[in-house]
């Protein structure tokens, strides 16, 4: 058995009505097509569904059934089709963002936040890792966008030079250094270093290395923890912390931060972010779209592809 959808509509005006004849005005078709199809209607389904006199149409009682399952049929289906549309609109979704920076505060903050106003159906699923780890799983289909703070030119994937962050380094507020307004490489020689080994860690040891001068460069300390264990343990004396300006949203007991400077002034870190050319997931284009209005000097790079 094959029931339209629309002349399960047309029973509903019907029975809305009470009248074939307001239905008909109402639907904008003929008294008699409206007539013809309740009567196909019925002989799909096997049964009266509503009863005709002079005075109008009414429902019998397996009218009633029956409408009251076409009307949750109608409801269902008409959602479900909302939903695919919003979801082939990007409107909708997930995305799964990879990050290797805090997020407590800056640029790729600021951008999440504006996308979840602008998209607040879209669900963001983030993954952590190194800038390696994160362009494997963006060439892997594994995430759909990816920011970090390295180049890879010889990459197949999309990509968008987007912000940079200053340096800072985490202190103890007891810290001889933080009686300073800025903190320089040369300062940090002589300091223990707590270098994470996930996020941008790498990053920070080729810094150190080219700033301070030497293949090792200060005492490190390498833990495989997350940023707030590593405040934790700054606060607590432990060490001293390298950072991205991103990371100072985050308020701990007893820390302070202080940007680093070389002979030029800050030191700062360019992000870019990367996605798979072939990626079509509807909920990345508006994405980068949001991108593109915020760094409106590189909008071209951000061609689909």
């Amino acid at each position: 058995m094959s029931v339209e959808l629309q002349n399960m509509k047309w029973a509903i005006a019907v029975s809305q009505f009470r009248s074939l004849r307001q239905a008909a005005e109402k639907l904008n078709v003929r008294q008699s097509t409206l007539s013809r199809r309740i009567r196909d209607l019925e002989q799909e389904v096997g049964a009266t569904l509503f009863e005709r006199t002079n005075g109008g149409t009414r429902l019998t009682p397996a009218g009633q059934e029956f409408l009251e399952a076409a009307r949750r049929i109608i409801e269902e289906t008409e959602l479900m089709i909302s939903r695919l549309k919003t979801r082939s609109r990007g409107e909708s979704g997930r995305l799964t963002v990879g990050v290797h920076a805090s997020l407590s505060a800056g640029n790729l903050r600021a951008t999440l936040v504006e996308h979840r106003r602008a998209f607040p159906d879209v669900e963001i699923h983030f993954v952590d890792g190194s800038s390696e780890h994160l362009i494997s799983d963006v060439a892997n289909s594994a995430i759909d966008v990816a920011f970090v703070a390295e180049n890879y030119p010889g990459r197949d994937d999309k990509s968008l030079s987007v912000w940079s962050e200053r340096v800072v380094v985490a202190l103890a507020e007891d810290h001889p250094l933080a009686s300073r307004d800025v903190v320089h490489w040369s300062d940090l020689r002589h300091e223990v270093l707590l270098l994470p080994q996930r996020g941008p860690g790498p990053e920070f040891l080729k810094l150190l290395v080219t700033k301070v001068g030497h293949s090792d460069p200060c005492r490190l300390l390498r833990h495989d923890v997350g940023l707030d264990r590593l405040l934790t343990l700054v606060g607590a004396g432990w060490g001293i912390l390298l950072a991205l300006e991103g990371a100072t949203g985050a308020v701990y007991p007893g820390v302070t931060y202080r940007e680093v400077h070389d002979a030029d002034g800050p030191t700062r870190l360019a992000f870019r972010a990367y996605w798979r050319q072939t990626n079509f997931n509807p909920s990345l284009l508006p994405f980068l779209a949001i991108l593109r209005e915020r760094y409106p000097d590189l909008s071209g790079a951000l061609a689909p592809g």
